[in-house]
């Protein structure tokens, strides 16, 4: 039985308890098959509140273009940012939007590592 964080120390809250309860049942060496892969493709929520923080003062989107939210980057940057007031909402969501995408990116390496 894997430990998270063993293989994943940079993880916290959330995002660790739901990677736990993805690799419970695996042995040490998927674990870490999938950690390697899992460390790589997901993003860090400081990553998330420095774009948005970007966002605010110059490029606006810039954060839903990192977790692949195209439309809403597009649309937050022909809008200034729905008119700062999104841009806003994200630097106050930041964790949420970053667990999210962390989410997704979870599964499909769980998916992958199986």
């Amino acid at each position: 039985m894997a430990k998270v964080i063993d293989i994943l120390p940079e993880l916290t809250g959330e995002e660790m308890v739901y990677v736990q309860g993805l690799i419970n049942d695996w042995d040490d060496e998927k674990a870490r098959t999938f950690a390697s892969v899992y460390r790589t493709r997901r993003r860090d929520p400081q990553l998330i509140l420095i774009l948005a923080i970007v966002g605010l003062l110059g490029i606006a989107g810039v954060q839903r273009f990192v977790t692949n939210q195209i439309g809403m980057g597009l649309l937050y940057f022909f809008t200034v940012g729905l008119c700062y007031i999104g841009t806003i909402i994200d630097l106050v969501n930041y964790q949420r939007l970053a667990f999210e995408y962390n989410q997704k990116v979870a599964n499909e390496v769980a998916t992958i590592t199986r």
